[in-house]
């Protein structure tokens, strides 16, 4: 399952995806993995979730974000969610991109059993319309 935390700078995207960790966390039978840009909620998420910085692996582009979230899912089979803050400042701002992206990403949750967030920092009728195929607007 997919889901998109949307709204524009200041919007409280990052606010609500940090209660969506926490809770994860406290419902999850397994573990829970932060995605972010750069380390910056570190005192902001519960401990028990594994916060990781794309910055620290050198991840740029969408490609490249695949292929580093597809790891996180093969190295880890206990992972039941992953919550990545700062979407479109990791892959890029290309709307077209993050579409197929996230379409990539809907069949890697379906085939590993995972349940992803992404912020997104833009409101919903800027976005492709085939995104809501697949992804719930939280």
């Amino acid at each position: 399952m997919i889901s998109i935390i949307l709204g524009h700078k200041g919007a409280g995207k990052t606010k609500r995806l940090i209660s969506c960790v926490n809770e994860a966390v406290e419902n999850s039978k397994g573990n829970v993995v932060c995605v972010e840009k750069e380390t910056k909620l570190t005192y902001d998420v519960n401990y028990r979730a594994r916060l990781v910085a794309t910055d620290e692996f050198s991840v740029k582009g969408y490609d490249a974000f695949y292929g580093f979230l597809a790891g996180l899912c093969a190295g880890n089979h206990d992972i039941t969610d992953i919550l990545v803050d700062a979407t479109l400042r990791i892959g890029g701002r290309n709307y077209d991109e993050l579409a197929a992206f996230l379409e990539e990403i809907y069949e890697l949750s379906s085939v590993a059993e995972k349940n992803f967030v992404f912020t997104i920092s833009a409101d919903k009728d800027e976005l492709p319309a085939s995104i809501f195929n697949f992804c719930t607007v939280l």
